[in-house]
């Protein structure tokens, strides 16, 4: 098999400051990209953007909130006055936050995880689309769950935001394949992450429960999820569009 490279392409990582985002902008720039790093969270984005350029990579950070569409419009505008074009976008922001069965959920919690985890992919992808439009092609993998595969009880919102971005990403994948632009998801379990460390912290027993539900026998990492967005944005998966890529442990198996 052929390495996986993406010498001079130019690459989008949203929610980069930490986590999968921060894997996948590592592993870009180890792989030849100009990695744009794109999170609110500034410090945590400049962060990784030091990592790249301390190993010897290439990366700039863009401060952005992606649910603001001017915000958006701006980034891509941006990418492509300092690089030229937009090659892949890995639309990774998205947020957890709520653990109730669904007659106890709350509007505010609706309205704040559709807004991040649904119009914050649906505004990337318009205008990432856009401009792979004029460029002939581009490949995007947005990030889903498993819980936008199956039930998740106790995150039905999550896990409705998350269906949600998979049916964007089939209806896109549709559109806009013959055009030479590639749209594809991946799923993952519970993947470690400083997120879910510190609710960990909160609630130490919960970690034997959940991993569990895994048959390979623990969590995921981080690297494990950026790797299969690597090869969903490479030419290793040419053929491969509208396509939800479980990395999970083989929890949806069960």
């Amino acid at each position: 098999m052929t390495d996986i490279t993406f010498k001079d392409k130019s690459v989008l990582v949203t929610g980069a400051a930490s986590g999968i985002g921060r894997a996948a902008s590592l592993a870009f720039a180890r792989a030849g990209a100009k990695v744009t790093v794109a999170d609110l969270d500034r410090a945590g984005g400049v962060e990784t953007v030091a990592m790249i350029r301390q190993a010897g990579g290439v990366a700039d950070f863009i401060q952005t909130n992606v649910c603001k569409a001017a915000e958006v419009e701006a980034l891509i505008a941006q990418i492509v006055a300092t690089h030229g074009r937009l090659d892949c976008a890995f639309n990774n922001a998205g947020i957890e936050i709520e653990h109730l069965p669904l007659a106890d959920s709350d509007e505010e919690s609706f309205d704040k995880i559709m807004n991040v985890n649904v119009k914050g992919i649906w505004l990337c992808m318009k205008h990432e689309i856009r401009q792979m439009l004029k460029q002939g092609g581009g490949t995007i993998v947005n990030t889903a769950s498993v819980a936008g595969l199956v039930g998740a009880p106790l995150q039905p919102i999550y896990a409705a935001s998350k269906h949600a971005v998979v049916g964007l990403t089939k209806t896109a994948a549709a559109e806009y394949g013959r055009a030479g632009i590639r749209i594809n998801t991946v799923c993952p379990g519970i993947i470690r992450t400083p997120m879910l460390d510190q609710a960990l912290l909160r609630e130490p027993r919960r970690e034997k429960t959940i991993v569990k539900v895994h048959p390979i026998g623990r969590l995921g990492e981080a690297e494990e999820v950026s790797n299969a967005a690597l090869w969903l944005c490479s030419d290793l998966s040419s053929f491969v569009t509208g396509h939800q890529l479980a990395v999970d442990g083989g929890l949806t198996a069960i």
